[in-house]
């Protein structure tokens, strides 16, 4: 078995300045802003952007339709409930003005009835 080693302070400064170098040639061997190939990926990423909002422009769309459609269905759930109330109240009102109509000619004939046996 080995036994460890510590590095010299060459071999790290060695291992330092080859790293820096590799570091630095990766960053120059990068294709450059008028590459054919960034140029594409540029592209691609607009594309995509542009497609992710008009995904979002359709689902804020669909969105306030749906809203609007809610707003005129409960509009139209409304009147209906107003028109009903007031056919109720009217129906109410003939059914009570019928009851005492009737109320009444029982009342007279009652009435009628005691004057005749007197």
């Amino acid at each position: 078995m080995r036994a460890y080693r510590e590095k010299s302070f060459e071999e790290r400064m060695k291992a330092s300045t080859t790293a820096k170098k590799a570091t630095l040639q990766r960053f120059l061997n990068r294709p450059g802003a008028d590459d054919p190939a960034v140029i594409a990926q540029k592209a691609r990423r607009a594309a995509v952007v542009a497609a992710r909002d008009a995904r979002l422009a359709a689902r804020q769309a669909a969105k306030v339709a749906a809203e609007e459609q809610e707003r005129a269905a409960a509009e139209e759930r409304a009147l209906r409930e107003r028109r009903e109330a007031a056919e109720k109240a009217v129906l109410d009102a003939a059914r009570a003005a019928a009851l005492a109509a009737e109320q009444k000619a029982a009342r007279d004939a009652r009435y009628a009835a005691r004057k005749a046996r007197k």
